[in-house]
């Protein structure tokens, strides 16, 4: 058996505020829990409409249970003074399928970049602070096909692995969906190799919130 693969991680579970004031310059974050690309691009869309009249609209993202998708964005502010020290808190608070946005409004005096970067930073902390941490568990989707007379079979597997369907049809031949935890998958595979033909739905992780 190889090492336990890490397949739980911390998330939010509702979007939060946070403010940070300096020299008449205000910094209002916004942090959103989120599950692709697209639905962070539908968001910056949304806050850049409602906060059109805003200097600056800066954001970071982190997605999945391996934190292998992730993006610093400075809008127009000096390098690394926006983007990555929003970034700086998801990374030290370990988020993952989280999105902060820090819209700026300018007051007129220059902060410099070490005061943007506290700015930033601060602003992000209180968004993070605000919020409701979670735990997430990353699974694949499973389509478990199988004749009738497997029934009882089929359903020992599942509450051996504390799983339940999502979508089910009975008949001569029956069909059950499932997610399963990425940790279990291969012992999942095996227990229902002898009932049934199991096939993975799609590539794609799909998360289950549960509670923190």
């Amino acid at each position: 058996m190889g090492a336990q693969i890490q397949d739980s991680y911390k998330s939010i579970s509702a979007p939060s505020e946070g403010i940070f004031k300096d020299k008449g310059s205000k910094f209002l974050a916004f942090a959103y829990p989120v599950g692709s690309e697209a639905e962070i691009k539908d968001i910056l869309l949304k806050i850049k409409k409602e906060y059109f009249d805003a200097r600056h609209h800066c954001y970071a993202y982190r997605l999945r249970y391996d934190y292998s998708v992730w993006r610093a964005n400075d809008d127009g502010e000096p390098s690394s003074s926006a983007g990555r020290p929003i970034l700086g808190q998801i990374l030290s608070n370990e988020l993952s399928d989280i999105l902060i946005v820090v819209v700026r409004y300018f007051g007129g005096i220059k902060l410099g970049v070490p005061g943007l970067i506290r700015a930033y930073k601060t602003a992000s902390a209180d968004a993070i602070a605000n919020s409701q941490i979670c735990e997430k568990i990353a699974t694949n989707e499973y389509s478990i096909s199988f004749p009738y007379e497997r029934m009882n079979d089929i359903m020992k597997v599942l509450k051996e692995f504390g799983l339940y369907p999502h979508r089910q049809e009975f008949d001569n031949m029956c069909l059950i969906e499932t997610r399963v935890r990425l940790r279990d998958e291969e012992r999942f595979v095996e227990a229902m190799s002898d009932h049934a033909q199991v096939t993975k739905i799609e590539q794609t992780i799909n998360t289950i919130e549960e509670n923190a």
